[in-house]
């Protein structure tokens, strides 16, 4: 049986309004969350406002709420934004070298130049002080932080193995360990860069990339 071509061409028209549509809602997302990461790092996570976050994407506070429940929720968005931008490509990175050497060599490149993002460490450590003192927002942080560690703790482990190497700690401990000095390290940076200064952040950050694989 034919499908009469009048509806056809309506079906077709709603799937192009709602594509179209889809499309509209992810570039409004997408503002938003350029500008909560911006006012997030300028004003510090609990001072910052919708309005301003808002405003900074050129949109009203109705426009805010109709794809954010509120600063928590766009937080999170950020951070899931941050790990398909940053911490997917590596894994893949890394995973496509032919050797355990080179993977290693990959990693230890991403980890030694990660502590550059300005914005990314500011806004974790305004978040992680907030979430400290209200429970919920700690318990969400932490489901998603031990979803992150235990992913590099299962790269770290591959790379391990392959080198016939263990740790003292677990493999998650290790990331946490990682992450936690490149975020310290950019932070005293940030605070005095003539005492400690970018190179000098690469360099520590590899020395203890290096003391991390050569564990026997």
């Amino acid at each position: 049986m034919k499908q009469d071509p009048k509806r056809r061409l309506g079906m077709a028209s709603k799937m192009d309004a709602r594509s179209r549509q889809a499309a509209r809602t992810e570039a409004t997302r997408r503002k938003l969350l350029a500008a909560a990461e911006r006012i997030f790092a300028r004003d510090g996570f609990e001072a910052a406002r919708l309005e301003d976050i808002a405003a900074g994407a050129g949109y009203t506070r109705g426009a805010f709420y109709a794809n954010f429940c509120g600063k928590e929720e766009i937080f999170f968005a950020l951070l899931e934004q941050w790990v398909r931008q940053h911490i997917d490509p590596v894994m893949t990175a890394v995973r496509k070298q032919k050797s355990p050497e080179r993977k290693l060599a990959a990693l230890r490149k991403y980890y030694t130049e990660i502590a550059t993002d300005r914005r990314l460490v500011l806004n974790a450590l305004e978040f992680k002080l907030y979430a400290l003192r209200h429970p919920e927002a700690h318990a969400r942080l932490q489901v998603r932080h031990r979803r992150l560690r235990a992913t590099w703790g299962e790269l770290f482990a591959e790379l391990l193995k392959a080198f016939g190497r263990t740790l003292p700690i677990s493999n998650a401990a290790a990331s946490a360990a990682c992450s936690s000095l490149a975020q310290g390290l950019l932070l005293e940076q940030l605070v005095d860069p003539k005492t400690l200064s970018e190179k000098d952040v690469h360099h520590i950050l590899g020395l203890f990339f290096d003391s991390i694989f050569s564990v026997s």
